[in-house]
């Protein structure tokens, strides 16, 4: 017995909401997936794409690997928003929870929340949506590396 998948078909242009702006910062990761946008959502950079057939695995949904890399990046994101002197941000604990599939076409955003910083860590949280509906919740703790003299 043979497993056939779907085809993977392209989903519509990119089409971002007209408060969305491009996401210039761009990681070797992040790369194949553009174009990424992002806005401000209550002071933190929101990360958002069209699902395209490059973010799907084989089934023809979202990869849950580009949805925790977003929101990694975006949880990260809130935290350098919010807090000065930083040198940079090192991944302490990622969780994700998967919450509805997301297909193509769909438009899919990271919106991130900074829960509190101490002088060293940094925790985070973010809601996922496809189209406006849950698709997932993530939280992060971040090593927070500062500058000599940095504030806590």
């Amino acid at each position: 017995m043979t497993d056939t998948l779907p085809p993977l078909e392209q989903g519509p242009g990119d089409d971002p909401p007209p408060d969305y702006r491009l996401h210039t910062r761009e990681s070797p990761v992040t790369a194949p997936w553009a174009p990424i946008y992002t806005r401000a959502v209550a002071g933190a950079p929101s990360l958002a794409l069209r699902v395209r057939a490059a973010h799907a695995n084989g089934r023809g949904l979202l990869h849950g690997g580009v949805l925790s890399t977003l929101a990694d990046n975006a949880m990260g994101l809130a935290v350098a928003a919010a807090e000065r002197g930083l040198t940079g941000l090192v991944t302490v604990s990622l969780s994700l929870d998967f919450i509805g599939a997301v297909r193509l076409g769909q438009w899919l955003e990271v919106v991130p929340v900074l829960v509190r910083a101490t002088r060293g860590l940094a925790f985070t949280e973010a809601r996922a949506t496809a189209d406006g509906e849950a698709c997932a919740r993530a939280s992060a703790v971040f090593r927070v590396l500062r500058e000599a003299g940095g504030t806590p």
